[in-house]
């Protein structure tokens, strides 16, 4: 596993909020919902998203844009267009004074807009939660991710979501999740290949054999008790030119780097169950609950418990 399938499965969609938004102009939309990740895939005619600090990004039909901030933005015909609407977290509509507002919606509950066959057309996919290991992936992200038509795409891919969105059969929630989580991974790995994109060194390292191939023994055994040494002999190097090596492609030490992995698929652990602490712990590579309790203190600024207790997924 390259590192950056590694990291790329974290943001994994799980019921994704999946819309068709179909608009005739004068429109406008402030999006407040919260959410950590949105894909917008234009299907046909134009928009613009202007979020409140940066310059606007204008979409034409066929352009993919990640927002990989939970700040608001506005998404409409003109970037100076006025908001009719305001989304809230949960889909919750609103007018800018504060009154429900309930859009029409056409054609089953997945398509939604002020026209049944609008000019601007778009796909909308939130992910309505982020792993702990996908967001050290977001964070290293531009706040907007703009793939031009054409650039990197699978081909049709934008097609079959926007011929599926509108299908109710076995496994299809499952199905849309899979091609949002698939426009997702193009989008960033065309960022990532970008000459003038600036990603962290961990997101490349699997260009370097060795480094990558150390990364995947972090990635798929992190119970291990690996140190610089083991890595070092299971890649075929010196400890001292493999730690060499590994900081010159990643950016950071050999333990670091497996330190804040084994914290984060921790910190998803806790999230996720009630597993008991002294567990999560030994799974993650830690033979002693104390000693990882103050890694992770340090690293996130609380205990275990009260993290679990501040970020539980409700049932």
């Amino acid at each position: 596993m390259d590192p950056l399938t590694a990291l790329l499965d974290t943001p994994r969609a799980q019921g994704a909020f999946l819309l068709r938004v179909t608009m005739n102009p004068p429109w406008s939309v402030r999006v407040q919902d919260e959410a950590p990740l949105s894909v917008v895939a234009m299907t046909a005619g134009s928009a613009c998203y202007a979020p409140d600090t940066g310059d606007p990004v204008h979409l034409r039909a066929g352009d993919l844009l990640l927002i990989a901030r939970p700040d608001p933005y506005l998404f409409a015909d003109t970037a100076t267009r006025p908001p009719q609407a305001v989304i809230h977290p949960g889909g919750r509509c609103e007018t800018p004074a504060g009154a429900d507002l309930h859009l029409p919606t056409y054609r089953g509950v997945r398509t939604w807009g002020n026209a049944a066959s609008g000019s601007d057309a778009m796909l909308v996919g939130t992910y309505q939660s982020v792993s702990e290991t996908g967001s050290r992936l977001l964070k290293a992200l531009p706040p907007a991710l703009l793939m031009r038509r054409g650039a990197d795409q699978r081909p049709g891919l934008i097609d079959v979501l926007a011929e599926e969105i509108h299908g109710e059969g076995i496994g299809q929630a499952s199905l849309l999740d899979r091609l949002l989580d698939g426009l997702t991974v193009t989008a960033i790995r065309h960022w990532a290949n970008s000459p003038a994109a600036d990603p962290p060194g961990w997101l490349r390292a699997g260009n370097d054999p060795i480094v990558g191939a150390a990364l995947d023994l972090i990635h798929d055994q992190p119970a291990d008790p690996w140190s610089v040494a083991s890595l070092a002999r299971h890649v075929g190097m010196s400890r001292a030119g493999f730690s060499r090596r590994f900081v010159a492609s990643v950016g950071e030490p050999p333990m670091a780097y497996l330190t804040a992995w084994r914290l984060a698929l921790a910190a998803d652990q806790l999230r996720e169950d009630n597993t008991p602490v002294f567990r999560v712990a030994a799974q993650v590579g830690y033979t002693s609950p104390f000693t990882f309790s103050s890694a992770f203190k340090r690293h996130y600024g609380v205990s275990p418990l009260t993290y679990r207790q501040q970020r539980a997924i409700p049932a």
